[in-house]
């Protein structure tokens, strides 16, 4: 039986980790978590927020998910899309979803997020 997600991988071209460090910790507040060291020589960064996990995996062959994306649920959405562009990022904001307030932003390799509130 399926519990939970326990994590969300994302792809990142090689060398790219300082600037997800600085995206998913410093614009986003993640807090980077560290790899178990058999992974971490395949370089590459995981982050998290409360229960919610993102690996950064490294991939050669890179190409950057412009259409799938993990839905990140957010408290305060609009202050904290403001906070996205504050730190540099560009948000798109998306009324298509009913009972929900929702945005997307890309990491600094062109990787989609969304971000999500319910409206109540």
């Amino acid at each position: 039986m399926l519990t939970g997600i326990d994590h969300v991988q994302l792809a990142a071209p090689p060398g790219s980790e300082d600037r997800l460090r600085a995206y998913y910790g410093g614009v986003l507040g993640m807090r980077e978590i560290p790899k178990p060291p058999v992974l971490a020589a395949r370089g590459g960064c995981w982050f998290q927020a409360g229960n919610v996990q993102l690996h950064l995996g490294i991939e050669d062959d890179f190409r950057p998910a412009e259409k799938a994306h993990p839905g990140l649920r957010v408290t305060g959405i609009e202050a904290y899309a403001a906070r996205l562009v504050a730190r540099g990022a560009t948000v798109t904001w998306d009324d298509d979803l009913p009972g929900h307030r929702r945005c997307y932003s890309h990491d600094p390799v062109g990787n989609r997020l969304e971000f999500l509130e319910p409206v109540v």
